[in-house]
């Protein structure tokens, strides 16, 4: 009887590591264009970093921001 409930909980937690995997992947593709100045983003951040919609220099800008903080 040990192995069935032994094979059910592999089978749940499986299960549950695929739904929380699933959930954490990006919906959307990384932009080509930043959002906020309208340059290209470069080809390696938007493969690092898959669903961004800024630069770098912008991403940084809105995190400053973000945290209360004057440029």
């Amino acid at each position: 009887m040990t192995d069935i409930f032994d094979q059910a909980s592999r089978i749940e937690q499986l299960q549950r590591d695929l739904a929380i995997a699933k959930h954490r992947q990006p919906k959307t593709a990384s932009a080509i264009y930043c959002d906020d100045c309208g340059e290209p983003i470069p080809e390696l951040r938007r493969k690092t970093i898959v669903g961004c919609t800024r630069c770098v220099s912008c991403q940084q800008i809105a995190e400053t921001k973000a945290k209360g903080y004057r440029r």
